[in-house]
């Protein structure tokens, strides 16, 4: 995002993270920005600054192995809540990132309806810790003031830090490298084959272009789905990273683990009309085109372009 911004010529930038020992502070070496404060002492700063113009909050654990619950409620939740709160005392535009995780298995669909929030039940602890905030500003009648977007399977570039986490498009294309062979969960339901579950996979440039659009058109406000809209296999994704590497198709199916086998999503699609109703007409990016760009022009350039 903050490249994004960059590159839209805005340099007046207040970057906060949590750098510990991995290589994610490479992901600052190309920005330009004014200054960086570590998460936990952010509040240290913020009330110096004369004008904030807009947050853009991405952070959380997003681990949906996270255990500790009391860490995901203070990291999550009520550190989204406090930033939410201070940003509108400034005035600033606040768009903060929710996430599918919401929706738990799926079965109320994935309709990103307000009147339905208390409704949903997450799987993992860290949906849940994402639904709280969704459901506590939905009370305080936050969301006539803000925009929260709720990622579906964000892929792209900059992600090498993430380890579990990571998208499926960087963990093939690194199992392809290192082994020639893509290494996929067998189903275990029903009538869906091995390889068949669905998800839907976003670039990160689609992302960041529905959060610009968000910014400036400040009197869009509510909850959104922020996906492609389509959902494709498992499958579908490999064979991308395969044809973008120009190798051949070589996928084995694996045990699932067992503590995964209840709890695991066989389908998810973020259906967009909300957004789309509220004016925005961007095309999202096609999975193979998307999965071609960040292979071609990040991974197998080792990001030459930065």
């Amino acid at each position: 995002m903050a490249s994004h911004l960059n590159r839209l010529g805005h340099t007046q930038l207040l970057l906060s993270d949590v750098l510990r020992n991995n290589d994610k502070w490479m992901n600052l070496r190309h920005l330009d920005f004014d200054d960086y404060v570590d998460r936990d002492r952010l509040w240290e700063v913020w009330d110096k600054l004369d004008k904030v113009e807009a947050v853009f909050h991405m952070g959380a654990c997003s681990a949906t192995t996270e255990k500790d619950a009391a860490y995901l409620m203070e990291n999550n939740y009520r550190y989204t809540l406090r930033l939410a709160r201070l940003a509108l005392q400034k005035g600033a535009r606040f768009i903060y990132a929710s996430s599918a995780a919401t929706y738990g298995a799926g079965e109320r669909g994935y309709e990103d309806d307000l009147s339905q929030l208390h409704l949903l039940r997450p799987l993992n602890m860290y949906g849940y810790s994402k639904h709280l905030f969704d459901l506590k500003a939905r009370r305080e009648g936050l969301f006539s003031r803000i925009a929260g977007l709720k990622f579906f399977n964000v892929y792209g570039p900059n992600e090498y830090h993430k380890g579990d986490m990571a998208s499926v498009v960087f963990k093939a294309y690194n199992q392809i490298r290192e082994t020639g062979r893509v290494r996929l969960f067998r189903s275990y339901r029903s009538g869906i084959a091995d390889g068949e579950q669905k998800r839907d996979f976003v670039y990160i440039r689609d992302i960041v272009e529905i959060m610009t659009w968000l910014w400036q058109h400040p009197g869009v406000n509510g909850l959104f789905n922020a996906g492609s809209g389509r959902a494709r296999s498992f499958n579908d994704l490999a064979r991308a990273v395969f044809r973008a590497m120009d190798q051949p198709e070589n996928i084995e199916y694996i045990p699932m683990p067992e503590n995964l086998r209840d709890r695991y999503q066989y389908f998810t699609e973020a259906p967009m009309h909300n957004l789309r109703g509220k004016g925005y007409t961007t095309e999202m990016t096609p999975l193979e085109k998307g999965v071609e760009d960040y292979v071609r022009h990040y991974l197998q350039k080792n990001y030459e372009v930065y």
